[in-house]
């Protein structure tokens, strides 16, 4: 069991990584201080439990060495994009399919049954050129093994735009789309997009377009960054976001907070109370939404 835990999760204890703000100015701090960050295995994980998900068997589409993002967020339990670029390649459609293929095997002589087959790990999943072929495998090994259980995935909604990926999310069971904040100035501040093309008008109008076939997730959190206040639990940022949810119209919302160490210092779980708040707002307009703590 201890084996498998190791292999579950790669810890890596460095000395504080870099964090930078906007602008790439260095951060300083007068303490030094250990973290720890979470590289996934490559292409399969898991299984683990997961807040949201049940019991989740984990696919990574990103390198087993490095994290690869189209966001650099303060909060990833990856770790910053700069402090942990990958060496590998990213696994081949072919190499995904026979590594979940077996791990579904294993699972199903054991009598382990997952909840949930969940495109996650080290990076953005839809940014894999064979994604929607991955996708079709996944679906096609699930029914096979597991025909009860979902196929999930995690995505910060950057390539919702491309044809083949919004078609193959419309596949999945569950489509499940970041949106922290509609606030641009909050976005480049704590999410991050490495494309300066970034907007989130359009990726609002990318959520719009799978009516109704998406799952809205959104990180609240306190504290600072950069000198920064980065609370997006007040009305100011809640309002603005309730109002894209009803727009969008999602099948579900699922709010969170901060549950691991962040490679940024600094940041605060939002409250049990404001949490619940937010949930009951959304639940108000008549979306289901959950609240995971």
């Amino acid at each position: 069991m201890a084996v498998c835990l190791f292999l579950l999760i790669l810890h890596q204890a460095a000395a504080t990584p870099t964090p930078r703000c906007s602008g790439g100015t260095a951060i300083s701090y007068t303490k030094q201080a250990i973290m720890s960050t979470i590289i996934y295995p490559s292409p399969i994980f898991g299984p683990i439990h997961s807040r949201r998900l049940g019991v989740s068997l984990g696919i990574n589409l990103q390198p087993s060495d490095g994290k690869s993002c189209t966001f650099d967020c303060i909060y990833c339990e990856c770790g910053f994009n700069a402090d942990h670029r990958p060496s590998l390649p990213r696994p081949t459609r072919a190499a995904v399919a026979e590594a979940l293929e077996q791990k579904l095997r294993e699972m199903q002589a054991a009598g382990e049954r997952p909840d949930v087959l969940t495109f996650a790990g080290n990076g953005e999943p839809t940014g894999h050129p064979h994604f929607a072929g991955i996708i079709a495998d996944t679906i096609a090994l699930r029914d096979k093994y597991f025909p009860q259980a979902k196929v999930s995935v995690l995505s910060n909604s950057t390539f919702i735009h491309r044809q083949d990926v919004h078609d193959a999310l419309m596949l999945v069971d569950n489509n499940i789309l970041k949106l922290d904040t509609v606030d641009t100035a909050y976005i480049h501040t704590v999410d991050r997009p490495v494309s300066p093309r970034y907007s989130v008008a359009d990726i609002i109008e990318g959520m719009r377009s799978f009516n109704g076939h998406v799952i809205i997730q959104t990180m609240f959190m306190k504290g600072t960054f950069c000198g920064k206040d980065v609370d997006n639990t007040g009305d100011g940022f809640v309002q603005p976001w309730l109002d894209a949810v009803k727009l969008i119209r999602p099948m579900e919302v699922m709010i969170y907070t901060i549950d691991r160490e962040t490679p940024a210092h600094g940041l605060l779980k939002a409250t049990h109370e404001e949490l619940n708040s937010i949930r009951d707002r959304v639940a108000a307009e008549g979306i289901a939404c959950t609240a995971s703590y």
